[in-house]
C-alpha cells in the first residue's frame, strides 16, 4: 500500500509536470511549426536565475521566481524574435538553431556554476501522513499547483479570444491569415505562453530537484515522448501522454532494479513504437501542409 501511494503520488506529480512542459511545446509547433528543441532548456534557465535570486542575491523564494519566469519569457521572445523568426519558414534549419540555442544556454551554465548539484529551499516545509506513508508539503503544493494551471491553460484556450485564435491558427494558419487574424503576432502570443509554461513548470519544481547543468535533457526526452505518444500539436494528447509515461516512468523507478537508470529508455522505447505502429499519435492532428 506505501509504495503503491507513492507511485500515485509520483505519477501525478511527473505527468502534472510533463503536461505542462509538453502542452507549451506543443502550442508552439502547432501554431508557429516550430520544433522547439531548447523549452526544456529554457525550463532549466527559469531553474538556475531562481536559484541565482534566492541563494546569490538573498531575495524571497517567491519573489526570486516571479523574478525568473519574467527574466525567462524575455529571453525565450529575444530568442525568438532574433534567431527562429528570420528562419521560421525552414524547419531544419529552426531545428538546428533551438539545438544550438539549448547547447549554448547549457554551456554558459557549466561555465557559470560548474558541474555542480545545487538546490533551492522549499516553499513550505513539514509532511503529512496520507494512509500511513510520509509526503511533504512541498510535493503536495507542486501537485497542487501544477493541476491547477493545467486547468487555467484548458480554461483560456477554451474560453478566450487569443485561445481561440491560437486554436484556429494551429488547425489551419492559411485560412485563419485570411480571415484577418495577424498570423505571426499570434505566434509571437503563443512564443511567450509556450516559454512562461516552461519557466513557471522550472519555478514549481525547483524544490524537488537539483538544478545542474544537464537537467533540461530528460524533461526532453520526455517531452518529445509525450508529444510523439499523445500525436504531434495535440494538446489532448499532450495531457493524456504525460500522465501514460508520468505513471510508466514512476513504476519502472519503484519496481524495477536499477529503475532510475532505466526511464529514459522506456520513454525513448514507447516513442519508437509510437512511431513504427500508429505514427500519428493517439490525437493524431493533421496540419494544413499535409492535406
Amino acid at each position: 500500500m506505501a509504495m503503491l501511494l507513492d507511485i500515485i503520488i509520483d505519477g501525478l506529480i511527473k505527468g502534472s509536470v510533463y503536461a505542462l512542459l509538453a502542452i507549451g511545446f506543443s502550442l508552439v509547433l502547432g501554431v508557429a511549426r516550430i520544433i522547439n528543441i531548447a523549452h526544456t532548456a529554457l525550463f532549466m534557465t527559469a531553474a538556475y536565475l531562481i536559484y541565482i535570486g534566492s541563494k546569490l542575491m538573498g531575495l524571497p523564494l517567491l519573489l526570486a521566481m516571479t523574478a525568473a519566469v519574467v527574466l525567462t519569457v524575455l529571453l525565450g521572445l529575444v530568442v525568438y524574435r532574433l534567431f527562429i523568426q528570420p528562419i521560421q519558414e525552414h524547419e531544419a534549419a529552426v531545428l538546428i538553431a533551438t539545438i544550438a540555442v539549448a547547447m549554448m544556454l547549457q554551456e554558459v551554465f557549466l561555465m557559470s556554476f560548474g558541474g555542480h548539484y545545487l538546490g533551492v529551499p522549499p516553499l513550505v516545509e513539514g509532511f503529512l501522513h496520507i494512509l500511513g506513508v510520509k509526503v511533504t508539503m512541498q510535493h503536495l503544493l507542486a501537485l497542487g499547483l501544477s493541476l491547477v494551471m493545467l486547468f487555467g491553460v484548458r480554461q483560456f484556450l477554451m474560453k478566450t479570444r487569443l485561445g481561440l485564435a491560437l486554436r484556429s491558427t494551429a488547425q489551419d494558419r492559411e485560412v485563419a491569415n485570411l480571415m484577418g487574424m495577424d498570423v505571426n503576432r499570434v505566434a509571437l502570443l503563443t512564443v511567450a505562453i509556450s516559454v512562461g509554461l516552461a519557466a513557471m513548470t522550472g519555478a514549481i519544481v525547483v524544490p524537488l530537484i537539483t538544478v545542474e547543468p544537464t537537467m533540461w535533457m530528460h524533461p526532453l526526452i520526455m517531452m518529445l515522448a509525450i508529444v510523439v505518444l499523445g500525436g504531434l500539436g495535440s494538446i489532448e494528447g499532450s495531457f493524456v501522454g504525460a500522465y501514460i509515461l508520468g505513471f510508466a516512468e514512476s513504476l519502472v523507478v519503484f519496481m524495477l532494479p536499477m529503475g532510475s537508470f532505466l526511464k529514459d529508455s522506456v520513454a525513448l522505447s514507447v516513442m519508437i513504437l509510437v512511431l513504427l505502429i500508429r505514427p500519428e499519435g493517439l490525437f493524431g492532428v493533421s496540419f494544413e501542409e499535409e492535406r
